[in-house]
């Protein structure tokens, strides 16, 4: 009867902390900032400025984002679709929908909307 009440006794415990542990899991992320992830995903090829002046981009030929006539000639659906699906037209821009939420992406799209000259 000891072992038994015991057992009900470590089971009332460690239940709550269970419950606990699992809903911490499930708590969202804060999201990154436009500037964060842009810093972390793009600068390498798009350069700190938008306009594609890195060693990465001219092997890439990356696009100058900060162009006035490209960001006036493109739509925020096709700059998001673009960040979170890629582009293969003349290099390759890898798809981030893995690593970014879609909250982020527009984040980020509104950041790359900052960058034109």
């Amino acid at each position: 009867m000891k072992i038994l009440l015991s057992i009900l006794a470590l089971t009332l415990c460690v239940a709550p902390l269970a419950d606990a542990a699992r809903s911490v899991t499930h708590l969202a992320l804060p999201e990154r900032t436009g500037e964060q992830l842009y810093t972390k995903y793009c600068v390498s090829c798009h350069g700190r400025d938008g306009q594609a002046k890195t060693q990465k981009a001219k092997f890439n030929h990356t696009r100058n984002i900060a162009d006035r006539e490209w960001q006036d000639a493109v739509s925020d659906e096709r700059i998001f679709n673009s960040i979170m699906n890629g582009r293969n037209v003349r290099g390759e821009m890898p798809a981030f929908s893995k690593k970014i939420s879609e909250q982020e992406g527009d984040a980020l799209v509104t950041y790359v909307r900052g960058l034109k000259k």
